[in-house]
């Protein structure tokens, strides 16, 4: 809709987890450099947390690009406590699932699965999404399944991805065995406002900005309103492109961010968080912006002292 109007050729805040919009921050880039630990040192389980929006999921599906062809992915992402039994769900994920089964069959038929992919000298990995909604029970019973293994090696691994709720899950007391075979432990925290304006600036690049769109203070904005949560970075990001297309706008500043707040709080059930506009909760030192055209900008963008120091540092 918006994209040919600011010199985009896909749209920069999907809501969809695609890893090639990953921004890796500090934290996101450590995470994936434990999982990818994990992963080459045959780890048993990791566990991976967050809030709502953190980027989990997205950050699992990086992963995925980054490991191996020797790897065989299963996944997970029906997690309800009414969702069924645990085998029935993991030999559907790697796709070898045969109704009217009994329980002793279909584990039975898991382990040949797991043995034949070992004989292939491939490993095998499976991923639970949304994990914090699996019972200590259920947890413990993927416990036991990890416990089929070769002489040498493990030859299941897996990765659990949930909300924080998980982490107090596992540290129940019938699930000690389970926390002690967790060989990654990461907590997603929320991006500060410096991190969600390179963030921001990172998905506009990655889909075919050459000019800034956003200003300095339209960032900050956002990551005031947006708590540093992606997906709402994501959501106010998108909305406020949509406006500015609406009304042939080349630059998203202040105002126009908060005439989007404004409406999508008094109108929506969206979570944003609450300014208090007493307060000069947002700093005005751009030294440290991360610009997509660093020598100019669109026009008008860019603060009239910064572009003088940049002509005379090219005089």
């Amino acid at each position: 809709m918006y994209e040919s109007f600011y010199g985009l050729n896909a749209k920069p805040f999907s809501m969809l987890p695609d890893p090639d919009f990953l921004y890796q921050s500090k934290k996101h880039r450590l995470a994936l450099t434990m999982l990818e630990y994990a992963m080459i040192n045959n780890a048993g389980f990791c566990v991976i947390t967050g809030e709502i929006g953190a980027g989990k999921t997205t950050l699992l599906r990086k992963l995925l690009t980054t490991l191996e062809n020797d790897l065989t992915v299963g996944m997970i992402t029906n997690t309800h406590q009414s969702f069924g039994e645990l085998l029935d769900w993991v030999l559907s994920a790697f796709g070898i699932h045969e109704p009217g089964l009994g329980k002793v069959q279909l584990h039975q038929r898991f382990v040949d699965f797991l043995l034949a992919q070992y004989a292939k000298n491939k490993s095998t990995l499976l991923i639970v999404d949304e994990a914090q909604n699996m019972p200590a029970a259920t947890l413990e019973e993927l416990r036991m399944l990890s416990n089929i293994n070769s002489e040498k090696d493990l030859v299941l691994q897996i990765i659990l991805a949930g909300q924080p709720d998980l982490k107090d899950t596992l540290r129940k007391p019938e699930l000690t065995q389970f926390a002690q075979r967790i060989a990654v432990d990461f907590h997603l925290t929320a991006l500060d406002p410096g991190e969600t304006a390179h963030y921001i600036q990172h998905r506009l690049v990655t889909a075919g900005a050459t000019e800034d769109i956003f200003t300095p203070g339209a960032c900050r904005l956002i990551a005031e309103y947006s708590g540093g949560v992606p997906r709402l970075i994501n959501l106010l990001s998108d909305t406020a492109l949509v406006y500015g297309f609406a009304d042939q706008r080349q630059v998203i500043d202040v105002d126009l961010i908060e005439e989007v707040v404004s409406e999508r709080m008094e109108h929506s059930i969206l979570p944003l968080v609450k300014i208090d506009k007493r307060k000069d909760t947002i700093p005005t030192d751009d030294d440290n912006f991360p610009w997509i055209n660093p020598e100019g900008g669109t026009q008008g963008l860019k603060p009239a002292a910064e572009k003088k120091n940049l002509k005379n540092l090219q005089l």
